[in-house]
């Protein structure tokens, strides 16, 4: 019986051959990778990857789609029932290159959850909604700048590769997706996570307030060279690192 896409598990089941060679050569796997794929689904990405590779594990929620992977019998295939967004990925290697067609409604959420481990990831390469990837990588002074393109940008190079249309699915999406390539930095512009994050959280919980207001209770203005008459969105990443080490030195 064939799987039918569930709705709560966000599915859309890439079935575009040329966007999945795109994909596979994006990634570009050597045979002893330690690969992990998220969310499998039917293995589309899956089963070309494995034709490369001495073995791939896969992180997938759903039981039917896992009975779908297991049915094939493929013994390079290491399947880990879990949810992705409390998994530990440590579990598999500390040297780890992840891959996905992430499911829209948890992408954000996951890609925080992996910034957690960024300690043991070499790169990522995702396939999101276009307009997430467009937050990853956009550029300060436009609308698109946010807290996921400063939070990824410190800890990762980002690149957007390709765009998909979405006619490569089925079920065919309401939106675009887009492939983004997250490659971890050597040096990250920061050390402290946290306290990055939640000062970066602070500047743009009021996106049309200049950040003297937004961090009033955090900084003032003689306690920084960043000039706290612009909003957040005005600031580049460099600059948030600056404020943030600057908040640091006040506690």
């Amino acid at each position: 019986m064939p799987h039918k896409a569930r709705k709560r598990f966000g599915q859309n089941f890439l079935t575009d051959r040329q966007v999945i060679e795109r994909i596979v050569s994006t990634i570009s796997p050597n045979k002893e990778d330690d690969i992990v794929e998220i969310g499998p689904g039917k293995g589309a990405i899956t089963f070309p990857l494995l034709e490369q590779l001495d073995k791939l594990n896969v992180v997938e929620i759903d039981r039917d789609l896992i009975a779908l992977l297991q049915s094939n019998q493929n013994t390079k295939l290491i399947i880990h029932e879990a949810d992705a967004l409390s998994y530990d990925f440590s579990q598999i290697s500390n040297n780890l290159r992840v891959v996905g067609n992430l499911p829209y409604n948890i992408s954000s959420p996951l890609l925080f959850h992996l910034l957690s481990q960024k300690d043991n990831i070499i790169d990522m390469t995702f396939m999101l909604q276009k307009e997430v990837v467009g937050r990853i990588v956009a550029k300060h002074n436009c609308k698109d700048f946010g807290r996921l393109s400063v939070m990824m940008q410190s800890f990762f190079d980002v690149d957007l590769i390709f765009t998909v249309p979405k006619e490569s699915f089925s079920p065919q999406p309401k939106i675009e997706s887009a492939i983004v390539y997250l490659k971890t930095k050597q040096k990250p512009l920061i050390d402290n996570v946290q306290l990055l994050e939640k000062v970066v959280k602070v500047c743009f919980s009021k996106r049309r307030k200049t950040l003297k207001n937004c961090l009033k209770s955090y900084l003032n203005q003689e306690q920084t060279e960043i000039d706290l008459s612009q909003r957040a969105e005005m600031l580049s990443v460099e600059s948030f690192i600056t404020l943030t080490k600057d908040y640091a030195k006040q506690h």
